[in-house]
């Protein structure tokens, strides 16, 4: 898939105009947070695994690690990432891109609670270059089968808002 298709995607949402693109990469929290000038940890990274059912995503502060206990506790299987060269074909986005819009039907999406430090959090849209300012309500409302907020991730200590 691609920005277009997010863009699209956003549009009957009225948030489409607020897609940001870059001249360098946001591939990564380092960088996007560098492109669109805040702390890594506002950037809404979106982590992709897959469960005995399919894949997830789980959307979540920069700065924040998935718990292990945490994550096998609320989707009662290990923690595994998909692999580089798998994530475009499972989940419609390539790495780097990944986010919670315009994603496979197939494709779960939660929001860890990690994200609710901020007002606004800024996830990708679809490619190396784009992201969206949102506030965790609007990422929740616009989050593609998004099944509501989870709290698998710990954030270091002291990084608060």
């Amino acid at each position: 898939m691609s920005i277009g298709n997010v863009r699209a995607y956003l549009k009957p949402l009225g948030l489409e105009a607020r897609v940001l693109e870059f001249e360098t990469s946001s591939a990564t929290v380092e960088l996007a947070a560098a492109a669109v000038g805040v702390i890594p940890a506002r950037i809404a990274k979106t982590l992709s695994f897959l469960l005995p059912d399919g894949p997830i995503l789980v959307v979540a502060a920069g700065d924040a690690r998935i718990d292990n206990p945490r994550f096998k506790a609320q989707f009662h299987a290990k923690a595994k990432m998909i692999g580089h060269d798998d994530v475009e074909a499972l989940v419609g986005h390539g790495v780097g891109g990944v986010c919670p819009f315009a994603v496979k039907p197939e494709v779960a999406v939660y929001l860890d609670v990690s994200l609710k430090r901020f007002e606004t959090v800024f996830p990708a849209c679809g490619s190396a270059n784009s992201a969206i300012e949102l506030t965790p309500g609007e990422l929740e409302q616009a989050a593609q089968n998004c099944r509501g907020w989870v709290d698998v991730c710990k954030v270091p200590e002291g990084s608060g808002a």
